[in-house]
């Protein structure tokens, strides 16, 4: 996501992240703070747990400063997240 977007630590503004209930090793926002984005607000939560749901997912809604249009943005899906946008297609951009 940061990579195929071109995103700097000095240009996330917040970030919220939601894991499956399963996924509780260690909160998300930590490896953000590793990444060395130190003055945005982060906030981990949980997805409702619908039954059939994909399982063992991460979701990142990131909110960054830019000057780039929302169809310039690229969304990633990877693996079996993929299924939560078929009308989406990643292409990973330079």
């Amino acid at each position: 996501m940061v990579a195929a977007n071109g995103v700097r630590a000095e240009d996330v503004a917040a970030a919220l992240f939601t894991t499956t209930t399963e996924l509780d090793a260690d909160f998300p926002a930590r490896a953000a703070r590793e990444m060395g984005w130190s003055d945005a607000p982060l906030i981990c939560g949980n997805e409702i747990a619908v039954p059939g749901s994909l399982d063992r997912c991460l979701r990142i809604l990131l909110l960054i400063n830019t000057e780039k249009r929302s169809d310039e943005m690229v969304h990633v899906y990877l693996k079996g997240a993929r299924l939560l946008r078929p009308d989406r297609e990643y292409h990973p951009r330079g």
